[in-house]
């Protein structure tokens, strides 16, 4: 390998200020020293090892550590890369008519969601899909590198603001300019964003009334505009010219985003303010069908816009960049109509673009015309017969699209012979209300249900289980496990689980604790042996088991699962659907997986005790196998698995582990705040963390300052004080405070004294103090470790945590 080839294989892809050129003395490599910021606090130093851009986290080497550790970006708070690196003018750049000389180092600053922030002098700024990049400058021919991730900003600001400029450049006397600068100060306390959801349409006479307003707005250009909101300099402006005269099809704001000065959602914001073009909240407007019907599908879902409404010979559609030309041309040629653009987010241009053409039409379904009063109950099911099938398909086409796009994991149809029908959607683990459907369309929802799960329309009786492969009838790839149950008077309930396709998640986003993931990687490491993930319905022992399986997926290793459903897929695993029909049940796939030369068998669930026998003989004739059970705690497993009639002693020979766990509800990322913690907060914490920890012959205060210390070195800060968490909700989280769930855990290790204990069948209790004597921490204990990182709240724990 040549010095160069080495050299260049030594890199890390990091981008570089702007008019630099691009070398090996400003190059970031493999080993420089880096400085990590985490949002729960404190701090980790290391050296770097990569920046995945895809994967998302941040990769560094820790004094101590035998492998590199993955920080995910939405822990970070910031990186810092202190070398001094070289600035070196770019070539091309001075071509292009750009000043010759050093960069000027702007101002910056950055508010972060906790409160704080992050103030200095950068020569410049870059942006990307994952952050932002700041360029700190200890002198104008050098820089080191800086970056923040966006789930954790808040605004940011670089170079001088208007009102600044103006005062400097002598144009506006100080007194002329306060009440402005007052005015300013009030939108610059607005989150980013805000402006746009702050004047949001929702309707079309809204709608109309602000693109008449538009007409009197000054015809200005997307430059101007920029200079204007001191979104960008003059000599910029003439760099992203420059650069568009060598690609005349890109758009200015285009050019500009992708030399990271502006984002989309800042010139947004500039051209709603200045040229009053509306912005649209896609999630609230009513679409108009006509409108719908002039655009078809590929064109729509080609330039991502979304057909509004149509009046006289105009259409107004949404789109992110309203000064996009290519777009509007096409439309325009298509409709033969003058085309109105607005505004409105690319997440939501999207989500509606699914929503309209997966669901074969853009009418909202109206319900009110099937509303029957109490009178006419006797005629129901007569009356049902003549209820439209074109509103029925899209009314379960619109209740599973809207429960797929609000992350819902189960919808519930629960009829009533005296009410409407209520629908009820599963949202980080909380049932919520959805909508009521009119009595007289009961029948025909629950029979349009069953023909999608291939189920007996007629049988009404008894219980029926199917599954819908949503693919057939919507662009979304999803499958849904159906499930219908008889209720009092003669009507059924149907409970649909949605199973979304997807890849598994690597084992460091299951939010292990450092000491539980390096315990977990070390368990499963060994050739052969048992291992468990026990949990209740919904505690994602799915999700848990393929990550560990996409850990072990090698090119050498032959891995055979029996799933039932099969809801995650991966490469290079032979899985299997299991089907009691015709006798193949998760026994029987074991006894076909033996014969098949396995390297590691997961079997979805051992319910039984001749699946739990195969299992451990299977373990110990030379096979890595893991499972689930439907237990409450790791020691609890192993007491049922004894009562089912497992051997002690082949079941204590072949255990290897069992990791027991819960998802709780995770604080919402956009409004989360930090405060110090009151001595009482942290003395209760302690006190509910120590209650499993002391035995008869503990000194409790010894254990609880022991704790405490281990605490303040952990998550603690300088002054010796604790910050958590609160939220207050927002518009992304529904006003709950939280979005999402974050797992907590607890590992067993089958070590000699937990084996020798299995050989004695002990109790329980006598378990589990001996698992806490070798490390290992209960659920309840470990939620309490992720209450101190910020993640979650005590109360969410507790509801999850039977102890």
């Amino acid at each position: 390998m040549s010095k160069a080839q080495f050299v260049q294989q030594q890199m890390v892809p990091l981008p570089l200020p702007s008019r630099c050129a691009p070398s090996s003395e400003n190059a970031a490599y493999i080993d420089e020293p880096v400085v990590v910021n985490l949002r729960a606090g404190g701090k980790l130093m290391g050296t770097l090892f990569d920046f995945d851009h895809d994967g998302g986290n941040l990769l560094l080497t820790v004094e101590g550590e035998a492998k590199p550790r993955a920080v995910p970006f939405e822990d970070l708070k910031l990186a810092h890369l202190p070398t001094p690196r070289t600035w070196l003018l770019d070539k091309a750049a001075v071509e292009h008519g750009e000043d010759a000389g050093p960069l000027k180092p702007q101002q910056f600053e950055v508010s972060f969601k906790d409160g704080d922030s992050l103030r200095g002098k950068t020569l410049g700024l870059r942006t990307d899909r994952n952050g932002i990049f700041l360029f700190p400058s200890p002198d104008p021919k050098h820089f080191t590198r800086v970056f923040l991730p966006n789930s954790f900003i808040e605004d940011y600001q670089v170079g001088p603001r208007l009102g600044e400029m103006l005062v400097e450049d002598n144009l506006l006397s100080a007194d002329q300019i306060t009440s402005v600068l007052s005015s300013q100060e009030e939108q610059r306390n607005q989150k980013l964003g805000d402006y746009l959801r702050d004047e949001a349409v929702v309707t079309a006479n809204e709608l109309e009334k602000a693109l008449e307003r538009q007409k009197s707005a000054p015809n200005l250009k997307l430059g101007e505009i920029l200079i204007a909101e001191n979104m960008i300099s003059e000599m910029q402006l003439e760099g992203a010219l420059a650069a568009q005269k060598q690609n005349r099809g890109k758009p200015l704001g285009q050019i500009l985003i992708d030399q990271g000065l502006v984002t989309t959602q800042s010139i947004q914001q500039a051209l709603a303010k200045k040229l009053n073009i509306p912005f649209v909240d896609l999630a609230k407007f009513q679409i108009d069908a006509e409108a719908v019907d002039m655009i078809p599908q590929e064109l729509a879902r080609k330039h991502q816009i979304v057909p509004l409404y149509a009046y006289g010979d105009k259409l107004v559609v949404a789109l992110e960049n309203p000064m996009a030309w290519e777009p509007m041309e096409a439309i325009r040629f298509h409709t033969k109509r003058y085309v109105e653009p607005v505004m409105a987010s690319a997440e939501e241009i999207a989500r509606t673009l699914d929503l309209l053409y997966a669901s074969g039409g853009a009418e909202e379904v109206s319900l009110e015309e099937y509303e029957i009063g109490p009178d006419e109950m006797e005629d129901q099911f007569e009356e049902e017969a003549a209820v439209s099938d074109n509103v029925v398909v899209k009314l379960v086409n619109k209740i599973i699209i809207d429960a797929h796009h609000q992350n819902a994991s189960d919808i519930h149809i629960e009829p009533s012979s005296d009410r409407r029908t209520v629908v009820r959607i599963r949202k980080d683990g909380s049932l919520v209300s959805y909508m009521e459907v009119p009595a007289k369309l009961r029948s025909a929802l629950v029979a349009r249900i069953k023909i999608m799960a291939g189920l007996d329309i007629s049988e009404r009786r008894k219980p029926q289980d199917g599954k819908i492969d949503f693919r057939k009838f919507s662009k979304l790839k999803i499958e849904l496990r159906v499930a219908t149950i008889p209720t009092a008077g003669g009507q059924e309930d149907v409970v649909m689980r949605i199973l979304a396709a997807g890849e598994p998640l690597p084992l460091i986003k299951l939010g292990l604790t450092d000491a539980n993931n390096a315990r977990l990687k070390e368990l499963i490491a060994k050739p052969y042996g048992l291992f468990f993930v026990c949990g209740p319905t919904g505690s994602g022992k799915t999700t848990t088991l393929h990550s560990i399986l996409g850990h072990l997926n090698t090119v050498d290793t032959k891995i055979w699962t029996a799933e039932d459903p099969v809801e995650i897929t991966q490469k290079g695993l032979r899985q299997v659907q299991v089907n009691t029909k015709i006798g193949l049940t998760f026994a029987a796939a074991m006894r076909a997986f033996l014969r098949a030369d396995p390297d590691i068998i997961m079997v979805g669930e051992m319910r039984d005790k001749e699946t739990t026998s195969m299992g451990v003989e299977a373990s110990l004739t030379g096979h890595l196998v893991f499972s689930t059970l439907h237990t409450n705690s790791a020691p609890e497993s192993i007491v049922r698995l004894l009562d089912m009639g497992m051997d002690p002693f082949n079941f204590a020979d072949a255990l290897l582990g069992i990791l027991a766990q819960r998802l709780t509800k995770r604080y919402c990322p956009k409004c989360r705040t930090f405060y110090t913690a009151s001595e009482e907060e942290i003395h209760e914490l302690v006190l509910e963390y120590c209650h499993e920890l002391i035995g008869v012959d503990d000194d409790p205060e010894h254990i609880r300052t022991q704790v405490l210390d281990d605490w303040q070195t952990r998550f603690g800060e300088k002054d010796g004080t604790f910050r958590l968490a609160k939220a207050d909700g927002c518009e992304d989280c529904g006003g709950t405070g939280f979005k999402g769930r974050i797992g907590i855990h607890e590992l067993l290790a089958g070590t000699d004294s937990i084996k020798k204990l299995i050989l004695e069948e002990s109790p329980v209790s006598v378990l589990t103090a001996q698992a806490l004597k070798e490390g290992m921490r209960t659920l309840k204990q470990d939620g309490i470790e992720k209450v101190l990182q910020g993640l979650t709240d005590i109360h969410q724990v507790r509801k999850v945590c039977i102890k």
